[in-house]
């Protein structure tokens, strides 16, 4: 049934899509509130996003708004193009290379650029929202963070200290790999509880930074 839904999805899509020189490719996931397709714009991957007919909400517009705002940051894939079909949303990305941090145990210097762009995104005050779940981070060549269909400018910003407890002070299968790659003791846990308080009220990223440098 998917298949069939998915097939006359893409026969909607490419036609149009063409036009803005997007050429559709293949299906790559069912989100909440999104077909998510694979895409070449003059030789380079894209991402598609086109809005399931069976989502009453719209976020593919804020994702698009977020994006423009983040154009050039080397923080996630810049917009390549937001419009609507049949008053469905569709929103095209560039496409990031690497894995899911969720699926792979990151390097220090990995870690070290996650803290380096989630702060980066508390200072433009954009609130990601779903960054402590490890499915929003992309690890490559470089760090990437996608997917900011539920990121908002009015929330105070928290990605930090959302991404510091994620990788070392909350219990989960992310947590528990660093853990154990690289040793982390009850002393490096408090020091870090310590430099996040401390960033909360300085919005210094200094501190952080020098606790993750000891690993």
């Amino acid at each position: 049934m998917l298949q069939e839904i998915i097939e006359d999805e893409i026969r909607k899509l490419k036609p149009i899509l063409s036009d803005y020189g997007v050429e559709l490719e293949r299906f790559l996931a069912k989100g909440t509130t999104s077909y998510v397709f694979l895409g070449t714009l003059g030789g380079k991957k894209v991402v598609v996003k086109y809005q399931r007919p069976d989502s009453p909400r719209k976020t593919l517009g804020r994702e698009a708004k977020i994006l423009e705002i983040l154009q050039g940051k080397d923080i996630t894939g810049d917009l390549v193009l937001y419009t609507k079909i049949e008053r469905r949303e569709v929103l095209v990305r560039e496409y990031v290379e690497g894995e899911l941090l969720i699926n792979l145990t990151p390097r220090k210097e990995d870690i070290l650029r996650i803290a380096e762009k989630a702060y980066a995104l508390d200072t433009l005050g954009i609130d990601h929202g779903q960054i402590q779940g490890g499915k929003h981070i992309i690890i490559g060549k470089d760090v990437w963070i996608i997917d900011f269909e539920k990121a908002s400018t009015q929330r105070r910003p928290k990605n930090l200290t959302s991404a510091m407890a994620m990788l070392f002070l909350s219990d989960n299968v992310i947590s528990r790999r660093i853990s154990k790659e690289y040793g982390i003791t009850d002393e490096f846990r408090e020091s870090l509880r310590l430099a996040l308080r401390e960033y909360k009220t300085s919005r210094n990223l200094k501190r952080v930074v020098e606790v993750l440098s000891t690993l």
